[in-house]
């Protein structure tokens, strides 16, 4: 197969006219081919270009690509197991976590016979999802059941992007979503530019992947918390967990995937002497406007077009003050969620389904925080979150109502005594005050400024009726838990950290890559096997804008 990218046709082009652009590049007409990727160019509203990367099949490959030097052989991306489980292995690894990446870990290990143990804090995803209500409808929190703990992980209760910046030499992300279409997601994921699935869909997929875990001889256990672990005196090697059913479960493989808010859990592992250390994360709120403002600014005239569907943004300004704000997991046609996991605490996040057809449109507009902001050590970082979280639940009233702002009132320096135009989505609702008082002020600052200069790419986002509403601040973790080339704790032999919370991903698609990284680093660890064929180098979440 040969592969052909930038093939650039009209959004309204006919079915033929691929066939014809296909065969103009290859300078025949192929045996074969199919649109590995679709993706569009609206710089020019009114003329919006289709993008395609097409696998074509050929009688003389050899001939065409020494004629064409754009044309280039088709890589392999078929997914081959590492390592399998040999007959009669009765250790089990264990995964901590059924996020995107516990979850991708724990099926991988089952696909190659190792029968993993799944321990989740949290509850079974439908369970789970009654908890996550409770709260927006009731203003009722569990700690243990919420957006951020649960089968799913915190990624359930999103936009469901499939789509990332980081660099996958080894084609993970395609075992990724050929598991995922495995699981009832649409097709399109393999092929669209920026692949999404939605909240009702995920629930779905999650709960079909763990059936297929358990079938494969995984075993789940809901409800079960670490709250410690046991290391060798001598080598510092991991070797059992206790767990908060008073259970103690002996493990020396440990996929650590507890996702960026299981702060006890963190605590827990720096007392125990893990080595971990502070990292940039970001802060700030979520802005919401009329999602058709934004398809009129997007798409002009072709705003509506099914293939278009509802538009994104992604905005990105160096503040004057040294800050960089940039827009951060922007949900087309969705709403704003509660998601705190904490009493007494306020975070917000966006969410939207796979129709993407909710009257506003929703992302975080977030300013970059650095360990020189919060001085302290690996967990000063979490300190510097809860705080924030706290101005906000007493600015919201105390019950979890979330403090809100008319962007018009938020650039002149004033409380909004009521909101406008624009409806916010927010449950279990929002208080109209003033937001400068729950974020630091050089925050504020960059972000005043910033507006002003999103305003100037997307004219209308600064209206004044948008509605801002805090904090988000659980953008990505704020620590890190260093891991050598083998994937393992530095100084914790046998424990894996992994996916966000160990700063090591940034979005479901980068966690589920990095699931399987581990996993894989797992499986030979446990089989004797050579290196792992990927390095342990962290991506740069702080600037994942799924």
């Amino acid at each position: 197969m040969l592969r052909l990218t930038e093939l650039r046709l009209p959004l309204d082009h006919p079915p033929e006219a691929l066939d014809i652009a296909v065969a103009e590049r290859l300078g025949t007409v192929p045996l074969r081919y199919s649109v590995f990727r679709r993706g569009y160019d609206a710089r020019n509203p009114r003329r919006i270009m289709l993008a395609y990367t097409i696998d074509a099949e050929v009688p003389d490959e050899t001939s065409l690509l020494t004629r064409d030097p754009r044309l280039r052989p088709s890589p392999d991306m078929t997914y081959r197991f590492v390592a399998t489980a040999p007959e009669g292995m009765t250790e089990r690894p264990v995964v901590v976590g059924t996020g995107p990446c516990g979850l991708m870990a724990a099926l991988i290990l089952a696909q190659s016979g190792f029968r993993p143990i799944i321990l989740e804090r949290g509850k079974a995803v439908r369970e789970r999802t009654k908890d996550t209500w409770g709260l927006w409808r009731r203003q009722i929190l569990n700690p243990e059941s919420n957006v951020q703990f649960g089968e799913g992980g915190a990624g359930t209760f999103s936009d469901g992007k499939l789509w990332s910046q980081i660099r996958d030499p080894f084609f993970f992300g395609r075992k990724l979503l050929a598991e995922f279409v495995k699981a009832g997601a649409p097709e399109e994921i393999l092929f669209i530019s920026k692949p999404h699935i939605g909240t009702f869909r995920l629930v779905q997929m999650v709960e079909r992947i763990r059936a297929e875990i358990t079938e494969l001889g995984g075993e789940y256990r809901f409800g079960h918390r670490v709250d410690d672990i046991e290391t060798d005196v001598e080598t510092g090697a991991i070797h059992a967990l206790h767990l908060s059913n008073g259970e103690r479960l002996e493990a020396r493989h440990v996929i650590l995937a507890i996702g960026h808010s299981a702060r006890d859990t963190f605590a827990m592992l720096h007392g125990r002497g893990v080595q971990m250390e502070a990292k940039p994360f970001s802060v700030g709120v979520r802005i919401e406007h009329p999602q058709s403002l934004i398809n009129q600014r997007r798409f002009g005239p072709n705003a509506g077009n099914k293939l278009l569907g509802a538009a994104d943004y992604r905005l990105v300004h160096h503040a004057s003050n040294g800050r960089g704000v940039y827009s951060f997991c922007m949900c087309p046609g969705g709403r704003v969620v509660a998601a705190a996991s904490e009493e007494g605490r306020v975070v917000t996040n966006g969410m939207s389904q796979y129709q993407r057809d909710e009257r506003n449109a929703n992302a975080g507009i977030v300013v970059g925080i650095n360990p020189e902001d919060y001085p302290g050590g690996p967990l000063a970082g979490i300190e510097f979150q809860r705080h924030w979280e706290e101005r906000a639940f007493e600015a919201g009233g105390g019950d979890y109502r979330a403090p809100a702002q008319r962007v018009g009132d938020f650039l002149a320096g004033r409380a909004s005594p009521s909101l406008g135009e624009v409806a916010p989505s927010y449950q279990p609702g929002v208080t109209p005050t003033n937001l400068s008082p729950c974020l630091p002020d050089f925050a504020v600052a960059a972000m005043r400024e910033a507006l002003a200069a999103f305003d100037r790419d997307l004219p209308g986002f600064a209206m004044g009726d948008a509605v801002m509403t805090g904090v988000e601040t659980r953008t990505s973790s704020p620590l890190r838990i260093p891991r050598g080339e083998d994937c393992q704790s530095l100084n914790t032999p046998g424990l894996y950290p992994a996916g966000e919370g160990a700063g090591y991903a940034g979005g479901i698609f980068s966690a589920g890559v990095d699931g399987i990284r581990v996993a894989e680093a797992v499986a030979l660890a446990m089989t004797g096997g050579g290196p792992v064929r990927s390095s342990g180098r962290p991506q740069d979440d702080s600037v994942t804008y799924g």
